[in-house]
């Protein structure tokens, strides 16, 4: 069983899809991604799932990350899947379900958890960013549906971080107030954040985003 852990390389893999063959490093290229695993084809929440990551393509694409999910069923099955889905969720599937019938790619990362269930893969998703590491990981029961705009609020969060030195605080949302890091000196700040910062504790300096105009 491999463990991923945060900042590890997502490991690479080539497998078919519901849009053909995938090598996945090729295929993130140089966008961030979302890989996200289902139980099985024909699962209720897992249907509501795909539908609400169809609709919020278009958030995706303005934070250029590309979406793949994962069913341990095969192609002819997730075909007939997404003709339900496309007709419940009143949308349209935009993005590759990987056929992981071999359990390779669940395998891979650690998606099969014994004592939920030693058949079907939990509700994991996985976030990566352009160097091809993992950035996040959560992991949901088969009972609880994800929360897409969690998803776009952490991804905002990543990459904000990832290229100013700042923290985003507890329900930190696009736009707020965050956390100079506590590696920067008092003396730096007037360069990096020009917008002024309020110093709460010494270790607690608040500053407002820095890559809003």
């Amino acid at each position: 069983m491999n463990t991923i852990k945060l900042g590890d390389i997502a490991p690479n893999f080539t497998a078919q899809s519901s849009e053909g063959e995938i090598n996945f490093h090729d295929w993130l290229g140089s966008n961030w991604g979302i890989l996200f695993s289902h139980p099985a084809d024909y699962t209720p929440v897992c249907t509501t799932e795909l539908g609400t990551a169809a609709k919020y393509k278009g958030e995706f694409d303005k934070r250029d990350v590309k979406v793949v999910a994962l069913s341990v069923d095969g192609i002819r099955s997730h075909n007939g899947w997404i003709k339900d889905i496309n007709e419940t969720q009143n949308t349209t599937v935009n993005f590759p379900i990987i056929a992981d019938e071999d359990k390779k790619v669940a395998t891979l990362y650690d998606m099969i958890h014994p004592n939920s269930d030693d058949k079907m893969t939990v509700r994991s998703v996985f976030i990566i960013g352009p160097d091809k590491k993992v950035k996040l990981m959560i992991i949901y029961p088969a009972s609880t549906g994800r929360n897409f705009d969690e998803l776009l609020r952490v991804i905002d969060s990543l990459q904000l971080t990832a290229y100013h030195k700042v923290a985003t605080p507890a329900n930190w949302n696009n736009g707020d107030d965050c956390v100079i890091i506590p590696s920067v000196a008092n003396e730096e700040i007037p360069v990096l954040f020009p917008k002024g910062y309020t110093e709460v504790k010494p270790y607690l300096r608040m500053t407002p985003q820095p890559n809003l105009k």
